[in-house]
């Protein structure tokens, strides 16, 4: 069984994400990565991340690779996203 941190509310979008981590295999650790990138895009946005466009996202990465979010951390940002 998986235990989530209860730091944010459970929103439905947040449990259709931990329940997709879950269907997909994930680790704990990953897990708590992919809720932490979700929660960076978010605050970058200034709003809940399902309003997003595929143009925010790929804002989102420059902003990563111009602050020197190395490649491997967005990668895995995207496969968050």
């Amino acid at each position: 069984m998986v235990s989530f941190s209860h730091d944010a509310p459970t929103t439905p979008l947040r449990q259709r994400m931990q329940e997709d981590m879950v269907m997909r295999g994930l680790g704990s650790h990953t897990q708590q990565d992919y809720v932490r990138h979700v929660q960076r895009f978010a605050a970058f946005l200034g709003r809940a991340p399902y309003t997003a466009t595929v143009e925010d996202i790929r804002h989102f990465q420059l902003h990563q690779h111009e602050n020197g979010v190395g490649p491997a951390t967005i990668n895995s940002t995207v496969s968050a996203l």
